[in-house]
């Protein structure tokens, strides 16, 4: 046997066995002296043709030489043009048992799929257009329409692309490997979006793996765990006048206030409440019924817990697998460009959440994608989160920071999403974060921030400012670092706005505490002002404190039923009238009795009960008066908007401050706390005057007694609490009472 004759040999061995990892060296046309060789693995096929890509003319048989390997030497004068003597695209003509045929080009007739210029890009974790250029991209090449298919596997022995296009057999389109960047490529002709697809990877250390497309941009509805081609993104947008408005509708003095949205459970369809996971409202159901929902009840923007595709919905989607495709539970990617197109048509922004922190450990994911650690770390002291039982990706890894990066920008750009809310942020900037001693490793410093996160935060987050103008990052983040929301260039991390996890925790664990025991923890409600101009703050009553046993925001107030419903009134306008921007989960403004459960609708059957559509009411109320008064939003983020009046009346459980914007009407809150109501409870006024009630939330209107000040109070010139006039107020029990003056404008200024 000769040594090109063990090659073959060797070659064909390989390739039956699944082992070929230079398919282009061998597959394909290759010229030998006079003669071009084609090489076909068509297991199964009963014979193979070549025919002549431009005419169908038939250029000859080939041989069976191995079983499925087809064979055979055409002169190269039949397989190359007449003009240039460079190769021609042929077809393969494929007879099947029973009588079919097929046509095609060769996939290993194609030239490389990417340029240098985008691989080196990636691997440099530069490449913030990663969607329109890996994973599976229909295009056409040398005039034939396929799909360019590319995946990042440095460390896998082999990879080939497997679908129902080839029977799901990894030795039919092995792919070609770019050495330079460790990511894998193929052409595959003839097919095009729909196709269902995964990866077939031999790792490192030898197992066969198949993993769906870290970039993909639609996938199989779950449980299904596959990949689908996507078409080319082409949405049709119709909110050119939104995106050129959206930074001024998303500052820091806008009023900004966001209905946060599970989208499986906020109703499902045709009102069904049967406890089905399965079920849920598509893209165009919620466009119908939530956008109207939203405009109506007065709120600003919708945020989405995560939709990014993620197998299991009981993690609400802050698991997910697929960092570039929306959730086949809710429709293809077309319906979802359409949602955000819809709100954006109706006036209302649109928050994604996003998780670059984690991401879970299913077999078909990112966990050793090649066989290696290549995602996550691999001290699981840095790799693996103790609390979420998930893997930790390593932003260290120029790569896997890119990767995040595009998905970032990809979410903005091509669905003009207005911001992402980015999830877990404290997790990221502490490499100790739940952990014990001994159990995380310190950074190069000795320290415990992890810099390659903090790098990693910074860097998207002036992305996301340099290339869509307009959109917002904001922070959860539960801690003291400093600089949350400080530009990146004043040594920040560069958020626009920091979820105020401090003030949600301080006034609902007051709000929890019977009202007897008020007068000896103050300070939890008038603390948060104390840091309030450190960050740009949303104030955050979301999902994670209506679930894991923590009980709706109703069952939270202490005291029977009307005491309950009381409290929560006082607590959402408590909420509406401090600063900063508000956030509030959906079915808090029902006044739900029990905990928000992700497999069934919102109880929408509670607005049949006067109470709970008081609370819907009240909340309604709320936002058209936020809005409307430049005072409540428009210093969120500068001491001067704010100032206490009464902040030291523990006794009497009593809080009232005021507002301020320029060129505005000032605002006056005033809280009672406890069930006792205050007769002629004189208070420092910023004018003299008659001042109107804006909202007494225990009008009738909104389930309480109607008692209060008829709708108005005088100011006479008596300067009290640092201010030049003053007023005697009747403060009902467990009230919030809002005022301006009589003459204050529809657009809160002075008429």
């Amino acid at each position: 046997m000769t040594a090109i004759d063990h090659q073959m040999g060797a070659a064909a061995s390989a390739l039956l066995e699944g082992r070929l990892d230079d398919p282009f060296a061998w597959l394909g046309r290759h010229q030998t002296g006079d003669d071009d060789v084609v090489r076909t693995f068509q297991p199964g096929a009963e014979a193979v043709a070549v025919l002549d890509g431009a005419t169908g003319r038939e250029l000859g048989l080939l041989e069976q030489t191995a079983p499925g390997l087809f064979t055979g030497a055409l002169a190269s004068g039949r397989t190359r043009s007449a003009k240039t003597g460079s190769p021609a695209i042929y077809r393969l003509q494929i007879r099947w048992p029973g009588g079919a045929v097929q046509e095609t080009e060769d996939p290993y007739a194609f030239g490389t799929v990417l340029t240098d210029f985008d691989l080196h890009l990636f691997a440099e974790g530069r490449h913030l257009e990663l969607a329109h250029v890996f994973g599976a991209q229909p295009c056409e090449m040398d005039g034939i329409s396929g799909v360019a298919f590319s995946v990042w596997a440095p460390n896998a022995r082999r990879v080939s692309v497997v679908g129902e296009f080839n029977s799901w057999d990894g030795r039919r389109h092995p792919m070609r490997l770019r050495q330079s960047a460790g990511v894998w490529e193929l052409f595959v002709p003839r097919i095009g979006p729909g196709t269902v697809y995964k990866y077939e990877i031999m790792g490192a250390h030898g197992g066969i793996l198949q993993k769906a497309d870290p970039l993909a941009r639609q996938t199989e509805r779950p449980p299904a765990t596959a990949s689908v081609v996507a078409a080319k993104p082409d949405f049709g947008w119709t909110d050119t006048e939104w995106m050129a408005d959206r930074a001024r509708r998303q500052a820091p003095d806008a009023p900004i206030a966001v209905y946060e949205v599970h989208a499986g459970s906020w109703m499902k369809p045709d009102g069904d409440d049967a406890h089905d996971a399965n079920r849920a409202m598509n893209w165009r159901d919620l466009a119908d019924r939530l956008i109207p929902y939203v405009v109506e009840m007065g709120f600003s923007h919708v945020e989405l817990l995560p939709i990014m595709e993620h197998p299991f919905g009981g993690s609400w989607g802050y698991q997910p697998l697929f960092q570039f495709a929306p959730s086949a539970r809710f429709g293809n990617p077309q319906e979802f460009a359409g949602f955000v197109d819809a709100c954006h048509r109706a006036g209302i922004g649109v928050i994604l959440d996003w998780v670059p922190a984690h991401f879970p450990t299913d077999a078909h994911g990112l966990a050793q994608f090649d066989g290696t650690h290549l995602y996550e770390h691999a001290d699981p002291k840095e790799g693996f989160h103790q609390d979420w039982n998930t893997l930790i990706y390593n932003l260290g890894r120029r790569e896997v920071s890119g990767f995040l990066l595009s998905s970032a920008i990809w979410w903005l750009e091509t669905f003009h999403v207005d911001g992402l809310r980015v999830d877990a942020v404290a997790s990221m900037l502490y490499r100790d974060y739940s952990r014990n001693a001994g159990e995380w490793v310190p950074n190069i410093h000795g320290g415990r921030e992890n810099l390659e996160n903090v790098a990693f935060l910074k860097a998207m987050n002036e992305a996301v400012s340099q290339r869509c103008p307009g959109a917002i990052t904001v922070a959860e983040e539960s801690t003291a670092w400093p600089g949350v929301s400080a530009p990146v260039a004043d040594g920040g991390l560069g958020f626009d706005y920091k979820w105020n996890m401090g003030w949600m925790h301080d006034t609902l664990q007051y709000f929890e505490r019977d009202p007897i025991h008020r007068r000896w923890h103050h300070g939890e409600l008038t603390f948060p002002m104390v840091y309030a101009y450190s960050e740009k703050y949303v104030l955050p009553i979301s999902h994670d404190e209506v679930v894991h046993g923590k009980g709706s925001l109703l069952d939270k107030m202490p005291g029977d039923r009307w005491r309950q419903f009381a409290n929560l009134r006082a607590y959402l306008a408590f909420m509406w009238t401090h600063p900063g921007k508000k956030l509030l989960f959906m079915g808090c403004e029902l006044g739900m009795d029990a905990e928000w459960n992700h497999d069934v609708s919102l109880p929408w059957h509670l607005l049949d009960q006067p109470e709970h559509a008081a609370v819907q009411a009240l909340v309604r109320d709320l936002n058209r008066i936020y809005r409307i008064q430049p005072a409540l939003h428009a210093r969120d983020t500068e001491p001067d908007g704010f100032e206490w009046l009464v902040g030291d009346d523990a006794h009497n459980s009593v809080f009232a401050f005021v507002r301020r914007a320029p060129d505005a009407a000032p605002v006056v809150a005033v809280f009672n706390l406890t069930p006792t109501p205050h007769h002629d409870y004189r208070i420092g006024m910023p004018q003299t005057g008659s001042w109107r009630e804006l909202l007494n939330s225990d009008a009738q209107a909104y389930g309480g007694a109607n008692f209060g000040n008829a709708g108005q109070v005088l100011a006479d010139g008596e300067g009290m609490h640092g201010q030049p006039a003053s007023a005697a107020l009747v403060l009902p029990p467990l009230s919030a009472t809002i005022l301006v003056p009589a003459m204050t404008n529809l657009e809160g200024t002075n008429a």
